[in-house]
C-alpha cells in the first residue's frame, strides 16, 4: 500500500496496539506512597525501561542500536535497503523522570512512536525512507542536574568531560554511573552521523499546560520553545545554636535564599516570565541549628532571550543585596542555558497537510524543553502535543485521556505515512 491509497488511521484501531504497550510500563519506577514515578537516568527503572524498550523493537523487527551516549534507536529500513540509514523519518521521547513525576512526559511519545508503527504495518504500509523510534537519555536532568544530556551529547552541544564529571545527590558522577551500568564512558560525545541519518525528528509530548483543554481540542502543533535556563545558587553563611544564637549575632543563608525566593515570583511576575526555585539542599540541615550553607537551583524561563537576561540579572541583583544586609555571602553558577527555539515552517506544514483530515490544529508555544528543541540546531525538527486537560505536569497529577491518547497515536501515523510513503514536494 502507498500514501495515496490509504485512509486516516482511527483511534480505535489504535488503541488495540497502543494500550497494551502503556499496559507494561505503567507500574515501572512508580512510588506506591506518592503515585508519581522516580525514573531517574541509569537508574533501575530506567535501565527496566531500556530493556522494554530493546524487547519492544524486537517484537516488531525493528534492529536497535544503543549509541555513543547511551541513546536508544529502534530502525525500521525499507526492504531492500542497504548501507547505513539516511534521511530518515525519527519520532520518539525520553524515559527518565522527575522526581516523582507524572507517567505520561516522555514516555507517552515513545508508546506512541511503537504504535504508529504497529498501525503502518496492519494497513501494508512500507515506507520508502527509513523510519526510527528514539529514546534519548536523561531529558529531564533530574540525577545530574543537566537536561537533555543524551541529546546535547549528541548534538555536541555538551562537552563530554562535563558530562562526565556532574554528580548526583550522593557524589556519585555520570562516568561513575555509566561505568555502574556497564557503558563506557570514554565513548561520549558528538555524533557525526547525525544530520545524515536523521531528516526529520518530530516528537509527541503530553501538553505540559491547559492550553488545549482551554480551546477543547485534543491535539496541537508546536510553534517554539521559550529560552530557559538553571542557576545554581550558593548562600554561606555560620552555623550557630537555634536557641542560643542572638539574632543580631547569626549570619543566617536561610534569610537571603527566602527573600530571593519571593524576588523571583515578583520579578516573573512583571516580565511576563516564570521563575522557580524548586530544589534546596540545606546544611547542615538541623531542626534546632542555624544553616551554614543553602544550595538552590533557581530554573527560569520567558518567552525571549532579552527578557529571560534581565530576570536572572533581577533576581541575581537582589539577592546580593539580601546576603549584604544579612551578612552572608553569595555565589551563582550557571548550569545551563538554552536559548529560544523557532520549529521551522516547513516540517509544520508537512505535518498540518498530513493531519489536515483534523481540521485546523492549534498552533502553540511551550515554555518546557524537550529534545525537541536540542534537536533543531542540526536537523529538522517538529512537535505534537496532546491535550492535558489538568494542565499539571511533574507530578502525579499529570493526566491524558485514553481517547486523546489514540488519537496522538492515530495522528502520529498519519505523519509517518505521509512523510515516509510521499516526496517532499
Amino acid at each position: 500500500m502507498t500514501a495515496s491509497s490509504y485512509v486516516p488511521f482511527d483511534s480505535a484501531g489504535a488503541a488495540a496496539v497502543f494500550d497494551p504497550l502503556w499496559h507494561e510500563i505503567r507500574l515501572i519506577g512508580r512510588h506506591d506512597g506518592t503515585g508519581g514515578y522516580r525514573r531517574y537516568a541509569w537508574s533501575d527503572p530506567d535501565l527496566t525501561l531500556r530493556e522494554w524498550f530493546r524487547s519492544s523493537a524486537a517484537a516488531r523487527a525493528l534492529e536497535v542500536e544503543e549509541d555513543r551516549n547511551g541513546n536508544l534507536w529502534a530502525w525500521w529500513l525499507p526492504r531492500g535497503w542497504i548501507g547505513d540509514p539516511e534521511g530518515a523519518f525519527v519520532t520518539g521521547s525520553h524515559l527518565d523522570s522527575v522526581p516523582d513525576g507524572g507517567a505520561f512526559d516522555g514516555p507517552l511519545g515513545i508508546v506512541s512512536a511503537f504504535a504508529a508503527v504497529d498501525l503502518l504495518r496492519a494497513r501494508g504500509i512500507e515506507p520508502s525512507i527509513p523510519i526510527a523510534v528514539v529514546a534519548f537519555s536523561d531529558e529531564e536532568g533530574a540525577r545530574f542536574g543537566v537536561a537533555c544530556i543524551g541529546s546535547q551529547l549528541a548534538t555536541g552541544a555538551l562537552a563530554p568531560a562535563r558530562a562526565l564529571a556532574l554528580r548526583d545527590i550522593d557524589g556519585i558522577t555520570l562516568a561513575e554511573a555509566l561505568t555502574r551500568a556497564g557503558r563506557n564512558p570514554r565513548h561520549l560525545g558528538a555524533d557525526p552521523t547525525l544530520t545524515d541519518r536523521v531528516g526529520v525528528f518530530v516528537e509527541l509530548h503530553i501538553e505540559q499546560g491547559r492550553a488545549l483543554d482551554l480551546v477543547d481540542h485534543p491535539l496541537a502543533v508546536a510553534s517554539s520553545i521559550w529560552p530557559h535556563g538553571r542557576w545554581e545558587f550558593d548562600f554561606t553563611g555560620e552555623a550557630n545554636h537555634a536557641g542560643a544564637t542572638r539574632l543580631t549575632d547569626r549570619h543566617d543563608p536561610m534569610l537571603a535564599f527566602a527573600a530571593t525566593v519571593h524576588t523571583a515570583r515578583t520579578e516573573a511576575a512583571a516580565l511576563n516570565a516564570v521563575a522557580t526555585f524548586g530544589k534546596v539542599l540545606v546544611s547542615p540541615n538541623g531542626t534546632n541549628a542555624i544553616p551554614s550553607r543553602v544550595r538552590a537551583w533557581l530554573d527560569a524561563r520567558a518567552a525571549d532571550q532579552s527578557t529571560l537576561e534581565r530576570l536572572v540579572a533581577r533576581i541575581t541583583g537582589a539577592a546580593h543585596v539580601h546576603t549584604k544586609l544579612d551578612n552572608t555571602t553569595l555565589t551563582v553558577t550557571p548550569e545551563s542555558l538554552t536559548p529560544i527555539v523557532d520549529f521551522p515552517d516547513a516540517p509544520r506544514n508537512r505535518l498540518a497537510r498530513a493531519l489536515s483530515h483534523l481540521g485546523d490544529l492549534p498552533v502553540i508555544p511551550t515554555a518546557a524543553g524537550h529534545d525537541a528543541g536540542i534537536l533543531s540546531d542540526i536537523v529538522p525538527t517538529a512537535m505534537l502535543f496532546v491535550r492535558n486537560p489538568t494542565g499539571v505536569s511533574h507530578s502525579p497529577a499529570e493526566h491524558a485521556d485514553p481517547l486523546d491518547c489514540h488519537r496522538g497515536a492515530a495522528a502520529l501515523a498519519d505523519i509517518m505515512t505521509a512523510w515516509t510513503c510521499q516526496s517532499s514536494t
